[in-house]
């Protein structure tokens, strides 16, 4: 038996390996941070009664990734549709009893994993920043959110004969994953 004394280190037989483990375990629970969350029952607060039909402008992109805007907008519309009673419009109007805005911050994509052979990246993970807002009639805030975060991770082909770019889904499963949690939060007053 091995008696150590307090303050003393002990050195890793395989430094390597160690790295690896960190890493890996550091792998682990970014991804556990990044796919779980939290739901609190019974917190719901419904919107106000008067809320009959809400609009959902096109959001604004201040970043320099093409149509993001589009396919957020496009997935918060159709999941408030197959969600909730509200009746869903385009435009801000008369007609409309609230307005959601929303505007996406940023966009970044950074590589996770290489693949060893090529020193290609083999996975990368994509980070979309935004701000919402839904405003009634007199622009009294009903529900905000200046700090969306959502990201979303895919692989990279390494066959440059079958090559198939893989962020345009992975930015769609992401505007999925934004539009459903943007209206659960809008429900629940979370």
């Amino acid at each position: 038996m091995r008696v150590q004394s307090p303050g003393s280190r002990v050195r890793s037989r395989n430094p390597g390996r160690d790295f690896f483990w960190v890493l890996g375990t550091a792998y682990w629970v970014l991804l556990l941070s990044v796919s779980c969350g939290y739901h609190t029952a019974g917190h719901a607060v419904q919107l106000p009664e008067t809320v009959k039909t809400i609009a959902v402008p096109p959001f604004r992109n201040e970043t320099p990734t093409y149509r993001i805007e589009q396919m957020l907008t496009a997935s918060v519309a159709r999941e408030f549709t197959t969600r909730t009673h509200y009746r869903i419009v385009s435009n801000p109007g008369d007609e409309a009893d609230a307005t959601l805005a929303g505007t996406v911050l940023s966009t970044s994509a950074s590589p996770l994993a290489y693949d060893t052979s090529s020193g290609r990246a083999a996975s990368v993970l994509v980070v979309v920043s935004m701000k919402v807002t839904l405003s009634d009639r007199s622009g009294k805030v009903l529900y905000q959110n200046p700090a969306y975060l959502f990201r979303e991770q895919y692989e990279v082909s390494q066959d440059l004969q079958s090559f198939f770019e893989e962020d345009s889904p992975a930015l769609r499963r992401l505007s999925q994953d934004f539009a459903r949690t943007l209206v659960s939060n809008i429900l629940e007053g979370f």
